[in-house]
């Protein structure tokens, strides 16, 4: 295959914070461009699910959204459920469940229903909500969306983790006497996460609680590139105050990647893709300024080249990876932002290239092939003369057996 060598992984000294197995999974939003039929867009995220699931993904993560048009699961529970029943192994989470816009109670109980039809294959990732648009078809308040997260996630884990009865009463919601009857099936609970972005309230949150970080816009937020080192220290930071532990196994970072055999083949099956992505959709739609300057047909390379974007062969990923390594020290997870920047048939065979070239680099799984490979490379010539001089006497004792019978 053009371009697929064997790299070596980095060693553990050159990073001494990194775990030493990467989860890989996505980050199903969707994104899906207008003018396609919405009912076709869902089963396609359906069946992708299934087929990351025979690839060996870890875990897929399912967004909530209700405007602006592109992201169309309103209810991520709904489709988790769907999801289940076509796969075996892999995990599902949503992705996230925005907190200030339902009663925790109902989340909590939503949430551990499915963690029983799964038979514990479900997490629960809680935002805040990443489109405005949904917060003023609301009614609610920007502003109070951190406050109210943080309000719901505390009623949440309460609820999750002891039959003691909540009561509490705040400005949006109340609970008298709030009991799960349906205790969670994974024990103490299933994962919960927390998405952070560039704002402190996600890693705060995760820190308190020692929660699992979603880490979007890995690379770009609206205050311009992030830096992860100092979210994590957000984190850590929260975390040693609330007498917690927070391990990077916890952090899964989301960044958009597409691959192919050739690094040329990548750029040009996803360009215009990836610019209706950043243009159409975050700039014209949501309002967000693009990141990069430049005509339309050249955003894939200048995000690529920046760092941000990972686009190319196999081995520009395994690099990638690494890259965001050095930049965060560390990470758990890494989770591939689901696009349709390619066709059906090109996207999908990023996520094979993915499973197939780059997954094993970072999970152990090829240490005990290589190692073998090396040795028996290593006694070839002496090994084949053994196995060589074997044959020969066979040779001579058939020839010595069939001279006695005669």
């Amino acid at each position: 295959m053009a371009n697929v060598t064997a790299t070596a992984p980095a060693s553990r000294a050159e990073l001494p914070a990194a775990p030493a197995r990467l989860r890989f999974g996505i980050f199903l939003a969707p994104f899906h461009r207008l003018g396609e039929n919405p009912t076709l867009a869902l089963e396609r995220d359906l069946e992708l699910i299934e087929w990351l699931d025979t690839l060996g993904y870890d875990e897929a993560w399912i967004g909530e959204h209700h405007s602006a048009g592109w992201e169309t699961i309103a209810a991520p529970e709904i489709f988790i459920a769907a999801a289940a029943q076509r796969t075996r192994r892999i995990r599902l989470g949503t992705g996230v469940t925005s907190l200030p816009y339902h009663h925790p109670f109902l989340v909590a109980d939503r949430m551990v229903l499915l963690d029983h039809l799964t038979r514990g294959r479900v997490m629960l990732g809680v935002g805040p909500g990443a489109l405005v648009t949904d917060a003023m078809m609301l009614g609610i308040d920007p502003a109070t969306q951190r406050p109210r997260m943080a309000e719901a996630l505390d009623v949440i884990i309460r609820l999750l983790t002891s039959t003691e009865p909540v009561t509490c009463k705040t400005e949006w919601f109340e609970l008298h006497d709030a009991v799960l009857q349906l205790r969670p099936f994974t024990q103490p609970h299933f994962p919960l996460a927390v998405a952070s972005t560039q704002s402190p309230a996600g890693m705060v949150l995760a820190g308190r609680y020692g929660l699992d970080v979603l880490q979007l816009g890995a690379a770009i937020g609206v205050r311009g590139a992030v830096d992860l080192r100092a979210q994590w220290q957000i984190g850590q930071q929260a975390a040693a105050e609330a007498g917690k532990t927070l391990r990077r196994e916890q952090w899964s970072l989301v960044i958009p990647i597409h691959l192919a055999e050739t690094r040329r083949d990548a750029f040009d099956q996803a360009r215009e893709g990836a610019a209706a992505y950043l243009i159409d959709y975050f700039e014209m739609i949501l309002g967000r300024p693009c990141p990069v300057d430049g005509p339309r047909e050249k955003v894939i390379e200048q995000m690529a080249e920046s760092g941000t974007w990972i686009i190319g062969t196999p081995d520009d990923c395994i690099a990638g990876i690494r890259h965001y390594q050095e930049l965060t020290g560390g990470f758990g997870g890494l989770l591939v932002l689901a696009h349709e920047w390619a066709s059906r048939e090109a996207t999908w065979r990023s996520y094979e290239l993915l499973a197939r070239y780059v997954m094993p680099r970072f999970q152990g799984s090829l240490a005990g092939i290589e190692r073998s490979a090396a040795w028996a490379a290593g006694h070839a010539q002496a090994f084949r003369a053994r196995a060589n001089e074997a044959i020969e006497q066979a040779h001579r004792a058939y020839e010595s057996q069939r001279a006695m019978r005669q």
